[in-house]
Formats: structure tokens, C-alpha cells, sequence
């Protein structure tokens, strides 16, 4: 058997996999050169300005959640039905659009093309493919469930995820006309209002992966059928349809605005009592699952939703994000989600799916086990330093005698060098991660062939 004929049988969202993971790596490189301009200023500027770097990296980033979480439900929801995917045609398809439009993007920023928001900022005609590409995935998932009659909680919570997306990618353009565009309050309220309501519907897509995997672990569905998984659910679905109103606290805009997103974002306390109720369960849980590998993820990223969770209820206290916004303690709060979270999660659900696939390939558990502890350890520093810098910023910004801008910078430039140092052992031991994970797909490849 040749070696493509091999490719051709594994799944297509292992395809999804590799491209992610691809992302990840770039992305988290993009942002050791975007930490580097900090450090030391104008260094790139003539090639590589920070208004080029940063396009690039959040692109990466938020490509490689996307295309992970789509692989990861089409895998999941595989294993949940016992068929195939509806049609793997068109989830061929839709990778192909994604890849292809991925790749212009990336080159349109490289080249200086840019047109579009904060997060999406390439031009608009690229949006039209994501589009077309995100029904094909819709449709895919709707045909493939067939009915939604005694479903556990995570098909509702993809479900949910894959068409608030669509809703909330397409508001995201509103700008383009010139009803919205021209009244900048009215403007920012929609765009950061689609971009709050966007986080929360990739985090569905996650979350309920999670779910799936955590029922898998157990051996038991008890929890995504129980009525407290779905009193969550609805608790998380009111989250993204409102917990985007502490972002415009400080725009002139009607004040229940504020008001509502201010007891959404207070209605987190539940979750992180919660979390806290359940500490020491989650503990004993750990001591018996810590060998699956997909495990260490899942407790990884258990520590950062607590960490997370304490600094995003506080950054939606008005009094504090009066100070916090516009800091780097924005950016921490940003990182822990986007790592420590999201990230982590994924990498949970690659492990195990890879395992599944090819269980004649062991990963490198020396490799695994190094850029595990590296990563966690960096990225607790890295998030610190994040913190710190905030806090100093946020004392400049609010104080009645301002030192000029340039002195206040040169005040965090302590902060900024073990940002620095830490975002590379970051990079360093996910880096490792992604080794383990690509060797073992391809040794799987290798394997295949010579049968």
C-alpha cells in the first residue's frame, strides 16, 4: 500500500488536527516577536512592525481554536452516533476553503493588506469563503445528529456554538455599512458586543468537547444527561448572548446595557463556587486518571477556568475595570483563556483522539512530560508579569500627575523582559507538545504504508 492511499484513510478531521497545530506553533512564534518589540522597541520596525506581528499572530491563534474545535466535534460526534459523519465530502470541502483562505490571509498581512476589525483584521472579502465554509460545517453536523429528541448536553452546546458563530461572524461586519459605521458609539457597542458573543460561541464548541470527554473518561453519560449539566448550559448561553456589556463600561451608551452585563458577568460567581465546591473530588479524580495523558490536559486547563474566572469577575466590577481596561491585565485575562483554557482543552482532545486513531504509535512521553511542566510553569509566570505590568498601568492612568507616557513604560520594561523570557519557555514547551503529537501522526502514516 503507497503512502497516499494511507493518507487517504485517516479521518479528515485529523487534517483539521494538523493544520491547527501547524497554527499553534506559528502563532505562539508570532508572539515571542511580538513580545520582543517591548522589549526592545523598533528593533522589527522596518520589516516586521508591531502593527503587522500582532494581525499575525491573533490570526493564528484564533484559527487554530476554530480549526481544532471543528475537528474536535466532528471526531466527537462520530464517536457519539457510531456512524460516519454525514457527509466527509464536505468536510473535505470546507478544509480545503479554510486552508486555502487561511494561507491568503496570512500572506495579504505579510505583504501590509490589511482592511478589517481588531481580530479580523484582513479585508472583508476574505470573510465570505469562512462563511460559506462555516454552513457546509452546519449542515454537516444538523444531518449527522438527525434529531435532537433525549440528546446529552454537548450535542445542544455544538449546536448552539456552530450557529452563534455564523450569527455573530456576519454582525461582526455590520461595519461595512454605513448605518452603523457612521455613529462610532453605536459602532464600537456592536463590534465588541459580536466579538464577546463570538468568544462565548468557540467556547460552546470546546466546552462541550470537554463534556464528551470527560464522560468518555468516566465510562459513565450520567452527567451530560443531569439537570445541572443543562442548568449550565442555559447559564453559559446567557453568558454569550450578554456578558459582553463589562467591554463598554466606559462608553457613553444606555446604561442598562451596562446593567445587564454587569449581573451576567456576576452570575460567573455561580461557576466558581462551583468549581470551588468540587476541588476536592477533582483532586481524588486526578490522582486515579493523572496516566491518561489527555487528563493532565483536562487538569491543566481545570486550574486556569479558576485563575481565569477570579480575574474576569473582577475585571467586571465597574470600580476595577475602570483601572484594568486598556492594561496588560486585559491581555492576562486574554492569555489564560486563550492558553490556559482553550488551549489546553484542545490539546486534551487531540491526545485522545490521536490515541484512538493510531493506537500502534506511542507518544514520547520524555518530550510529552518536559513541554507539559514547561508550558504550565511559563505560563503562570508569563501571566503574573502580565498582572503586574496591568496593576502599574493602571495606577499611570488614573493618576492626577501623570509621568509622561514614555517614563511609564520604561517603569514596566522589568516586567516586559520576564514576559519576554517566559513567552519563550512557553513556546519551548508547547513546541515539544506539537513535536510528540505530529511525530506520532506521521509514524502512524509510516506504519500504514509499509502494510
Amino acid at each position: 500500500m503507497t503512502e497516499q492511499s494511507s493518507k487517504q484513510k485517516q479521518p479528515v478531521a485529523i487534517f483539521f488536527f494538523t493544520a491547527a497545530l501547524i497554527l499553534f506553533a506559528t502563532g505562539m512564534l508570532w508572539g515571542i516577536m511580538g513580545a520582543l518589540s517591548y522589549v526592545f522597541p523598533g528593533l522589527l520596525k522596518s520589516t516586521f512592525s508591531f502593527e503587522k506581528i500582532r494581525p499575525l499572530h491573533v490570526s493564528s491563534v484564533v484559527f487554530w481554536i476554530i480549526l481544532s474545535a471543528i475537528g474536535s466535534v466532528a471526531s466527537f460526534l462520530q464517536q457519539h452516533t457510531g456512524r460516519k459523519i454525514y457527509s466527509p465530502r464536505l468536510l473535505r470541502i470546507q478544509f480545503f476553503i479554510f486552508c486555502i483562505t487561511i494561507i491568503l490571509i496570512l500572506c495579504s498581512y505579510l505583504m501590509g493588506k490589511f482592511g478589517g476589525r481588531e481580530y479580523w483584521e484582513f479585508h472583508p472579502v476574505f470573510a465570505i469563503p469562512i462563511v460559506i465554509g462555516w454552513i457546509l460545517f452546519l449542515i454537516n453536523m444538523l444531518r449527522s445528529i438527525r434529531h435532537f429528541k433525549k440528546q446529552p448536553v454537548y450535542i445542544w452546546m455544538w449546536c448552539t456554538g456552530i450557529v452563534f458563530f455564523l450569527f455573530t461572524f456576519l454582525e461582526s461586519y455590520l461595519w461595512l455599512f454605513p448605518y452603523f459605521r457612521n455613529n462610532i458609539v453605536n459602532d464600537m457597542t456592536i463590534q465588541w458586543k459580536s466579538y464577546g458573543s463570538m468568544v462565548g460561541s468557540w467556547n460552546m464548541l470546546i466546552y462541550g468537547s470537554s463534556i464528551f470527554l470527560l464522560d468518555k473518561i468516566s465510562g459513565s453519560q450520567r452527567y451530560s444527561y443531569s439537570r445541572i449539566a443543562f442548568l449550565l448550559y442555559f447559564l453559559g448561553l446567557f453568558n454569550l448572548m450578554f456578558n459582553w456589556g463589562h467591554h463598554i463600561y466606559t462608553l457613553p451608551t444606555h446604561s442598562f446595557i451596562k446593567h445587564i452585563g454587569y449581573l451576567v458577568s456576576m452570575t460567573e460567581l455561580i461557576l466558581l463556587g462551583r468549581i470551588i465546591y468540587l476541588w476536592k473530588s477533582s483532586l481524588s479524580t486526578a490522582k486515579k486518571q493523572y496516566h491518561l495523558l489527555a487528563y493532565r490536559f483536562l487538569l491543566a486547563a481545570d486550574i486556569w477556568i479558576l485563575l481565569t474566572l477570579i480575574l474576569a469577575i473582577a475585571m467586571s466590577v465597574p470600580a476595577i475595570n475602570v483601572y484594568t481596561h486598556g492594561t496588560h491585565i486585559t491581555v492576562a485575562h486574554t492569555m489564560g483563556a486563550t492558553i490556559g483554557i482553550n488551549s489546553f482543552l484542545i490539546l486534551a482532545f487531540i491526545t485522545d483522539i490521536f490515541k484512538d486513531q493510531f493506537p500502534a504509535v506511542k507518544p514520547s512521553l520524555k518530550f510529552f512530560n518536559a513541554g507539559y511542566w514547561i508550558a504550565n510553569i511559563a505560563l503562570f509566570i508569563f501571566w503574573v508579569s502580565l498582572v503586574g505590568a496591568g496593576i502599574l498601568k493602571a495606577q499611570w492612568q488614573m493618576s492626577e500627575h501623570q509621568i509622561p507616557f514614555g517614563s511609564m513604560m520604561q517603569q514596566l520594561h522589568p516586567y516586559f523582559i520576564v514576559f519576554f523570557v517566559s513567552g519563550i519557555l512557553l513556546t519551548i514547551g508547547f513546541l515539544f507538545i506539537i513535536f510528540v503529537l505530529l511525530r506520532q501522526q506521521r509514524n502512524a502514516c509510516k506504519q500504514t504504508g509499509e502494510k
